[in-house]
């Protein structure tokens, strides 16, 4: 079995080292057809030359611990324009930024919420609609949340 957290923690120095902030790993499929995608971030964004030398550092220390037996396919990239939002951090650092929020329970009725964040307070994000009006979520029941790209 493949220790995800393990991956995770080896991954996060290597990119930090390299001044980076790690946003989310993820291992996807099984048998041959495995990908280890790995979300990497940094200050005025991720360049092409930048995922490089993070793939390139990840692999040879991947290859030398052994932790995903079997063949598997590394990708690094940056989140994108509509990133997800993986830890609770994201909720505080992108106030004010407009997003999409998937739920595991329904509120008010609703099971898919749009709106700008607001913050995240005792564990409960806060969303404003468009009338104004703040919805406040628990962060155990968004499913999955992304920025919504705004030009």
């Amino acid at each position: 079995m493949v220790d995800l957290e393990k991956i995770g923690l080896l991954v996060a120095r290597v990119v930090a080292s390299e001044g980076m902030t790690l946003v989310d790993v993820e291992l996807k499929g099984g048998g041959l057809n495995q990908l280890l995608r790995i979300y990497i971030d940094k200050t005025g964004g991720v360049s092409h030359a930048d995922c490089q030398l993070v793939s390139e550092q990840v692999s040879a220390i991947l290859d030398v611990e052994d932790l995903i037996p079997g063949q598997y396919t590394l990708q690094v990239s940056s989140p994108g324009l509509d990133r997800k939002l993986v830890k609770p951090s994201d909720y505080e650092h992108f106030v004010g930024r407009r997003a999409r929020l998937i739920l595991r329970e329904p509120v008010g009725g609703q099971r898919v919420l749009e709106g700008r964040l607001a913050g995240l307070e005792a564990g409960c994000v806060q969303l404003e609609s468009g009338e104004g009006q703040r919805t406040e979520l628990e962060l155990s029941n968004i499913s999955k949340a992304r920025l919504i790209v705004e030009l």
